[in-house]
């Protein structure tokens, strides 16, 4: 069952990179944004991971950490984050428990051919670790500043 908006998400556990574990019920006191995206160094997801990067202090200032996922493996996104000098994590959902936690899988279209895939999406918690604002089907122009202001939001409410 995927999480409702106002409601508390499920405590999880997920490897991220540099060696971390992700674990929801110690990261309270925080605000979280948790961003999906299909997969690492493909022109969208980066332009995406990038605006993230370049607003990450702001994000810091309201009390929000950042984690992206994708089902790459921690190898891929290590590569990726160093590339990109990503100042936060990215967690790997192989066995895709996130994605289903938050109903992120779709049927997606590619030269005729049917196939399931990651929706770019982006989800805000509160402190809590209650959903207050979700973004599905995310266009990337635009959207990091659109989460970065109801971040700020949510830490000043």
């Amino acid at each position: 069952m995927a999480v409702a908006l106002d409601s508390p998400v499920a405590d999880f556990q997920a490897q991220a990179t540099s060696g971390q574990q992700v674990q929801l019920s110690a990261l309270q006191g925080q605000q979280l944004v948790i961003y999906f995206y299909p997969k690492d160094s493909t022109p969208g997801c980066t332009t995406e991971g990038q605006g993230f990067r370049d607003h990450y202090p702001a994000f810091q200032a309201a009390n929000t950490l950042v984690f992206g996922v994708s089902r790459d493996s921690l190898k891929s996104h290590e590569n990726f984050k160093c590339k990109q000098e990503f100042p936060f994590e990215l967690i790997s959902d192989k066995d895709e428990a996130l994605c289903q936690l938050f109903d992120v899988i779709k049927l997606k279209k590619l030269y005729g051919k049917e196939y399931l895939g990651v929706d770019r999406s982006t989800f805000l918690l509160d402190k809590h670790g209650v959903l207050r604002k979700e973004w599905r089907g995310v266009k990337v122009p635009g959207h990091v500043e659109a989460v970065l202001a109801a971040a700020q939001d949510l830490h000043n409410a």
